[in-house]
């Protein structure tokens, strides 16, 4: 297959996830890392013809200044994650990347998010309207600049709080509102999300926020001929949830209670301080218990700020259940793990299959990436392992369609 290259534009570029998914894919692309991590990597996805590392392009927006390096070697300085040899090995990679940045939108994003942005071009006063034709703008000269042949657009950016309003089931009635922000009910994901399908981009929402949520929005992807998947990557206590619940619900063990208590220090874990954008959040940590065990235990999910962690994370989770003659029993368990290294090779997989199946002529939604999300859209299984085989089904089916066609 001749090599053609992809774009990769993320939303939030200065964050740790952005900044690690540029590292690693600099160390991919020189061969100097192994691929650890990335699900791609895996033998079912070795025969469909994914991008090259090489062969992806990154771009993005973000509302904060400095440089991506500095904000890189914060991997290093402040959590002892990513060590310098590394970081600065992938110091070409993050000038290439930070020419092609933009000032993002803060456009209903939230009063927390707006305290973090910049001077560096970002428009306080701006219209919904306006936003999306900036941001579309900036996608499609990314693409025609690079001579790129699909441009897969993700959310990395901070949580941000849901919206105060309502949104509409039908996108021709969320249109008229779009000239005017008091009015209009979609938040600063969602008009990246509009702004991508516009653009002709895909768009994935590895965030809890609303992005491409709403059906109108979504219905509006396959109508541009695009494709879109989300929300809220699966990396840590949650994905220990979705693997060991049907443990419980297997051996018809009763699980009377699940508390689970987070801390860390990131910027996203900065924001998370601010309630309205942690609720967010823990809506989209706690709803799968019950969809997995057919009812609901009580639970309780709590996320704290401590800024000393950096991107360690460390949750710990206590199961009560109850087991035959009516025995209670426990079960707990601890979580240590950087948070950007474990989403970010999910963001490359992300990348690099939805390019794939765009190259295929799928749009829409791409409901067998469920298990990479915690809210996956339209799937209602919660399990990791029947999640996980819904991908392996449409990797074999990539691949037989591919045979069939040479």
């Amino acid at each position: 297959m001749p090599r053609q290259r992809m774009g990769l534009w993320l939303v939030g570029a200065k964050g740790g996830v952005a900044t690690t998914v540029i590292t690693g894919l600099a160390a991919l692309s020189r061969g100097t890392v192994p691929p650890v991590g990335l699900v791609t990597a895996l033998d079912p996805f070795a025969s469909l013809g994914l991008v090259d590392f090489p062969d992806i392009v990154v771009g993005g927006h973000d509302i904060r200044g400095g440089r991506l390096i500095d904000e890189a070697r914060r991997m290093w300085t402040e959590s002892r994650a990513i060590t310098p040899d590394v970081l600065d090995a992938a110091a070409d990679a993050f000038t290439a990347v930070e020419a092609r940045l933009r000032p993002g939108t803060v456009v209903a994003a939230g009063d927390m998010i707006r305290s973090l942005a910049d001077d560096v071009g970002v428009a306080r006063v701006e219209s919904p309207q306006a936003a999306i034709e900036r941001v579309r703008s900036d996608i499609a000269a990314f693409a025609a600049a690079e001579h790129l042949r699909h441009v897969v657009v993700v959310n990395v950016a901070s949580t941000e709080p849901a919206p105060a309003r309502p949104i509409p089931a039908d996108f021709a009635a969320i249109e008229p509102l779009l000239d005017d922000a008091a009015a209009c009910p979609l938040p600063a994901s969602s008009l990246y999300a509009l702004a991508s399908f516009a653009a002709g981009a895909s768009y994935v929402n590895f965030t809890p926020s609303t992005g491409a949520t709403p059906p109108a929005l979504r219905l509006l992807a396959a109508r541009h001929g695009v494709a879109t998947a989300g929300c809220d990557g699966k990396t840590g206590e949650t994905l220990l949830k979705s693997v060991l619940a049907p443990m419980f619900a297997a051996r018809h063990l009763e699980v009377m209670s699940w508390v689970g208590h987070n801390i860390f220090g990131n910027m996203d874990g900065k924001v998370l301080d601010d309630p309205r954008n942690k609720a967010t959040k823990i809506r989209s940590k706690d709803h799968l218990l019950a969809d997995i065990l057919g009812y609901a235990p009580q639970t309780h999910v709590s996320i704290e700020y401590i800024k000393s962690l950096g991107d360690w994370k460390t949750a710990w989770d206590h199961v009560h259940f109850r087991g035959f003659l009516g025995t209670p029993m426990t079960l707990q368990f601890t979580w240590q793990g950087c948070d950007s290294i474990l989403a970010a090779p999910l963001v490359i997989d992300l990348a690099r299959l939805v390019e794939r199946a765009q190259r295929d002529g799928q749009c829409g939604v791409l409901d067998w990436l469920a298990c990479f999300f915690k809210s996956p859209f339209d799937v209602t299984e919660q399990s990791f392992a029947a999640q996980f085989a819904l991908l392996e089904q449409w990797a074999d089916a990539t691949a037989r369609s591919s045979s069939s066609a040479v």
